[in-house]
């Protein structure tokens, strides 16, 4: 079973920054895509960024040039650098991992339990 951390969030004033890391522990072959999500109150959950193991990214059109997607694939991790935050990007961060783990070979899609974002002053 893969297990997600996640860290990183808090509360933040307007225009401020923050960045969320996500490490990904346990018996991993590979890993493809990586990704983070986010559910505001009374909110489906929603895409904010994904990146396959290539590199390539994905993003929210509403978050492009304000949010950064990042891998580090020697440390299984996965990173939200997050600019210019608005009151709106408050939510509670959830990250997503797809890939090959063990012990025996099996394709997993784990998620992370969630880390809060407040953006406020």
């Amino acid at each position: 079973q893969v297990q997600l951390a996640e860290s990183g969030g808090g509360l933040v004033q307007p225009g401020g920054s923050l960045r969320l890391s996500c490490a990904a522990s346990g018996i991993i072959f590979s890993i493809t895509n990586m990704g983070w999500y986010r559910q505001a109150p009374g909110k489906e959950r929603e895409l904010v960024a994904t990146i396959a193991a290539g590199g390539a990214t994905n993003y929210a059109d509403s978050l492009k040039g304000r949010f950064t997607i990042s891998r580090d694939n020697a440390k299984n991790t996965v990173y939200l650098q997050m600019e210019s935050l608005k009151p709106d990007d408050t939510a509670v961060y959830y990250c997503n991992v797809r890939g090959r783990g063990g012990p025996f070979p099996r394709v997993f899609d784990s998620w992370g339990q969630g880390t809060q974002v407040t953006v406020s002053s």
